[in-house]
C-alpha cells in the first residue's frame, strides 16, 4: 500500500525501514532517501512506525519471558 504518494513510499518501505533500526520518521524518510512533501502522509507514517515499534518490544517482551522459564515450562524435558 502507499503511504505517500510523493516520494512513493509504501508499507514496505515502513516495515523495512523499522526492521532495520528506524524509530523516527525522519529516519524513515532517510531509509528510502526521500522527505516529506506535502505532509499528508506523517500522521500514517507515524502510525505505521508506533504499531511496529510495539509489535517489536512486545516479541522482545515475550523472548526474555520464555528465556526465564524453567525447561520443563518451555516443553523441554528434565535430565535425571
Amino acid at each position: 500500500m502507499v503511504i505517500c504518494s510523493c516520494n512513493s513510499l509504501t508499507h514496505k518501505d515502513v516495515e523495512s525501514a523499522v526492521a532495520h533500526g528506524a524509530t523516527r520518521p525522519s529516519e524513515i524518510y532517510a531509509a528510502k532517501r526521500c522527505k516529506a512533501q506535502c505532509g499528508n502522509c506523517v500522521p500514517g507514517v507515524v502510525c505505521m512506525l508506533k504499531e511496529m515499534r510495539m509489535r517489536q518490544l512486545q516479541a522482545a517482551e515475550a523472548l526474555a519471558h520464555a528465556a526465564c522459564l524453567p525447561a520443563a515450562a518451555q516443553g523441554g524435558a528434565l535430565s535425571a
